[in-house]
Order: structure tokens, then sequence, then C-alpha cells
């Protein structure tokens, strides 16, 4: 059973372009998956598996009080690799088809006011190549509500500064073009003429963000640098880069953005993605009316 599943990891990288750490999750979800089949029903095959054992799998995850969002995320992984199977011709069915996600508790995102962003760029500024660096980034993070992962890989030639837009490849390869504010243009250019070109020494590569060494920015060296620089600012919330993300659009509806053009910014393929931030808005908006009217 282990040989499909290095299948449909290969499947997943090659022919649909996924992240690494998309496919270590889903590799990780599925040798779960088969360890409970192997042992609790003693399968050995795939086409022994019908949407029964699907279910008691999912109860098991439930019985030992698994969040219904990581339920959630397993299933979404067990319908993707049964159709496989069936696109692969193993089965000639997918007993995972019909089965309909757990409902997910309510917990939106968290986000920042527009003052703890103003403080956050405050906390950034400074004179230093890595400031002007990392305001750069932060700007650019939050007027295009790109995720980490996205905004590490950026090269030179994605920009267009004239214009005031930039090329972003998302998730699966996924290729949208997002609009940069004034703030965001202006930092960037700043950046391009007193920081990278310092930072960047004697390395050659078309890459936008440099560590201090002058090469490639990880994802964990940027989340380390923006939690210094909140715990600078005062902003005592826990603070990641995907904060800069759900502030971006949570601001946008706030402001009287089209839940449409939000979707396409962020890269959702669903609406129903996006749809969490009308939530916090719907929230936002109760407790001003709370605290403002007289009879509330």
């Amino acid at each position: 059973m282990d040989h499909e599943i290095d299948a449909f990891t290969e499947y997943l990288s090659v022919e649909k372009g996924l992240a690494r750490q998309s496919i270590e999750a889903y590799a990780r979800d599925l040798s779960t998956y088969v360890n409970y089949l192997q042992i609790e029903a003693g399968f050995s095959d795939w086409s022994q598996v019908n949407k029964a054992h699907v279910m008691s799998y999912l109860q098991h995850l439930m019985d030992a009080d698994k969040a219904s969002s990581t339920v959630s995320r397993s299933l979404s992984a067990l319908k993707s690799f049964h159709q496989f199977l069936v696109m692969e011709g193993y089965v000639t069915t997918n007993p995972a088809r019909q089965i309909e996600r757990p409902r997910q508790a309510g917990i939106l995102p968290k986000t920042l006011s527009m003052s703890e962003v103003e403080a956050l760029f405050c906390a950034a500024d400074g004179e230093r190549p890595i400031d002007i660096r990392t305001t750069a980034m932060l700007e650019l993070l939050y007027s295009t509500g790109m995720r980490v992962s996205e905004l590490v890989e950026l090269k030179l030639s994605d920009l267009n500064l004239d214009m005031g837009f930039v090329h972003c490849t998302g998730k699966g390869n996924k290729e949208r073009i997002i609009p940069m504010g004034e703030f965001a243009t202006v930092s960037i250019k700043n950046y391009l003429d007193h920081g990278r070109s310092q930072l960047i020494r004697n390395e050659r590569h078309e890459l936008l963000f440099v560590n201090h060494h002058g090469r490639k920015m990880s994802r964990q060296g940027f989340w380390k640098l923006i939690r210094t620089v909140a715990q600078k600012a005062g902003i005592l919330k826990e603070l990641s880069p995907h904060t800069l993300r759900h502030s971006f659009a949570t601001h946008l509806l706030d402001n009287g953005a089209d839940l449409r053009s939000v979707q396409e910014m962020l890269g959702h393929s669903d609406i129903s993605t996006t749809q969490i931030y009308t939530h916090i808005s719907q929230n936002r908006m109760r407790d001003v009316y709370k605290k403002h009217h007289p009879r509330a």
C-alpha cells in the first residue's frame, strides 16, 4: 500500500507542482491512514477499502481528540489520494468522495489594528541596510497580502514599480498580479537604492530580498525577524508573517473592498476561504456598535 502513496506524492510534486511542505503533510496523513487500515482492518490492498472504513478512520481521529481542522485536512488528503487511485486505475471507485468535512469551530485568524500596523512599521524603521530591507518586506507583505513563502521567492523581474504591481507565483505554481500601494513602492525603491546593493556584496542572483549574508532570506528567518520587530513595537499578541496577510484582507473589506477582488489578490481558489474575513469584519462592526451606540 505504500507503493501507491509514493506514486501519489510524486504526482503531487511533478504534475501538481505542490510545495515540499504540502507534500510532506499529505504523506504524514496518508501514512497514519495506512497504519490504521493495516492494524485495525488487516488490509493489504486499496481495493478492500470502502466508505465505512474511511468513516471509521475519521471517527478514530475524532475519538483521539484531534481538532476538526486536522480531521478536515486528513479527509482532503484521503479524497485526493483515492481519486488518484481511480485515475491511475488502481481501483474503480473513490470511497471518500461523498463524505462531508466535519464542521470546524469558528476560530478566526488574528489580525492587527491599523494603529498596530503603524507601530510595526515605525519599529522597523532605520538607516541600516537591514532596516531598510525589513521595512520594504513588511510594507510589501501588508500591501499585497502575499504569503511569506511567496515573498522570499520574489525576483527583481517580478516587480513593475512604474505601474505599481508585483508578479507572484503561489501554491500549485499559480500566478497572479497584485497591485502595490504607494508606501510599498517607495520602500522597495529605497531598498533597491540603499539596501540590497550593500547586502548582496559579491553574490550574483536575481532574488529581491536577501539576508545579511547576501543570500536568500528563509521563511524561518523572516518569521524571527517579524517577531523581533513586533516586540520592539510593543505588540503583545502572537504575531506571524501570516498575520499581515490576514490584516491586509480584513482592512480591505473594512474599507469597502468587494470579496471577489480580495479573493483574487490573496490567490484563493475558492471564495469560501476568503469569506472568513467577512466574519472578522462583522465581529468588529458589532464591537464598535456595542461600544458607541447609546442603547446597545
